[in-house]
């Protein structure tokens, strides 16, 4: 059954095809949508602006799969807990950066009993072979440290900076589609335009070379609970910088 939509989101999705109407290209320039996203947002509470982009990739194919991470010019708007396998000094590194929770065995065994209340995870590489079998808690939730993503480092004072400082990691779903914040509606336009780009240039860097044809096949802006606001992918493409 389809889900019912309140006369605020009706009269915001009018807004979206009223924009849209006359357009060639099937979706605004990227600005222009930022600015359709902040003035169709519905919800009571400073919602939060995702973006959904599918990309030229088969994710049933490894090699195609892309993931890495961000860190957003502007932050995300979130207070990010973020928890921290070390051990010895690499602790005391972790807290000085502001680290929310910290620990060695005594938190690996934490989390290996359900405990999951934070939003990211840092690891030194000489617990790994601890925090491994976590996996299986962690993995789910998007929650295990990955070298790739930087946060399977010696250097967990930066990591966690990272992290807390707006670090965004993103993967293609099995749909070859990646889900990604960029910030919050109170944000003022520019904000959220420079976190589109940074998100962009990390997409189309991480471009797999086995990948081919048109690489930014479809782009959705949207609120929570505010309609999607189509973006002219080529438009958006010219946001990656050429450095």
């Amino acid at each position: 059954m389809p889900k019912k939509r309140g006369k605020k989101y009706i009269e915001a999705a009018k807004k979206v095809e009223a924009a849209l109407a006359g357009n060639g290209n099937g979706g605004l320039d990227p600005e222009a949508a930022v600015a359709m996203v902040k003035d169709t947002s519905v919800s009571k509470f400073d919602a939060t602006v995702e973006a959904h982009i599918r990309l030229g990739v088969d994710p049933r194919h490894a090699e195609q799969m892309v993931r890495g991470s961000v860190v957003l010019p502007n932050g995300t708007g979130k207070k990010v807990r973020v928890a921290v396998f070390a051990t010895g000094d690499k602790q005391r590194e972790a807290q000085d950066a502001g680290a929310d929770f910290v620990g060695g065995d005594d938190l690996v065994k934490k989390v290996s009993d359900g405990w999951t209340d934070f939003d990211a995870a840092v690891a030194t590489p000489d617990i790994m072979s601890k925090v491994g079998p976590l996996g299986k808690i962690l993995g789910p939730r998007g929650l295990m440290p990955n070298p790739k993503s930087g946060t399977v480092t010696f250097d967990v004072a930066r990591a966690v900076r990272e992290v807390k400082g707006g670090k965004v990691e993103f993967r293609t779903d099995k749909f070859g589609i990646v889900h990604a914040p960029i910030g919050k509606v109170s944000f003022d336009q520019k904000q959220l335009h420079q976190n589109l780009g940074a998100l962009v240039d990390a997409l189309i860097r991480n471009k797999p070379a086995t990948s081919k044809g048109q690489y930014l096949r479809s782009f959705y802006l949207a609120a929570t609970q505010g309609p999607s606001v189509p973006v002219d992918v080529k438009e958006a493409a010219k946001l990656h910088t050429s450095s």
